[in-house]
């Protein structure tokens, strides 16, 4: 799989976790086409799964957090206004937009900009625009499951 299609499957999917397993799809199965047992980085196909997700997390229609299970997540830009409008039943380390480098020395670095900072004024408009229900049937029935869990992290 390329850029174009995991970014495709991304936006299909509006929410998906990078690697780790949890209660949506995983983009570095999707990449491979199969099953991943353990580290990805051990995959035979560990230096494409690589490059497609550093050119996904780089996409400017992706926000890249750690939404789901505090694991590093993919949100579609369609559903940033939904995301903004229940903001507030996430702690707001989740919903923080996060920036992973590799340097050249090998370090990896990892970058937050707090929520609201990374968003956008067309999606904070937007966002006021829907109700709390438009909102969260948009992110999908994972975040209502989630969110009950939450009740007792905060």
């Amino acid at each position: 799989m390329n850029t174009h299609g995991a970014i495709s499957f991304i936006q299909e999917h509006g929410v998906v976790l990078a690697s780790a397993k949890g209660p949506v799809p995983r983009l570095t199965e999707v990449i491979v086409n199969e099953p991943i047992r353990g580290s990805w980085w051990a995959h035979p196909k560990s230096r494409e799964i690589f490059a497609v997700l550093q050119a996904v997390m780089d996409s400017e229609d992706v926000l890249v957090c750690r939404l789901v299970n505090g694991k590093i997540t993919l949100v579609h830009r369609r559903l940033w206004p939904a995301l903004v409008r229940v903001a507030k039943r996430f702690p707001s380390r989740r919903i923080a937009q996060v920036h992973e480098e590799h340097t050249d020395s090998g370090r990896h670095i990892t970058r937050e900009v707090p929520f609201p900072k990374w968003v956008p004024a067309k999606v904070l408009v937007h966002a006021k625009s829907m109700s709390e229900e438009e909102a969260l049937t948009a992110l999908g029935t994972w975040v209502l499951r989630s969110n009950k869990r939450l009740e007792w992290t905060r």
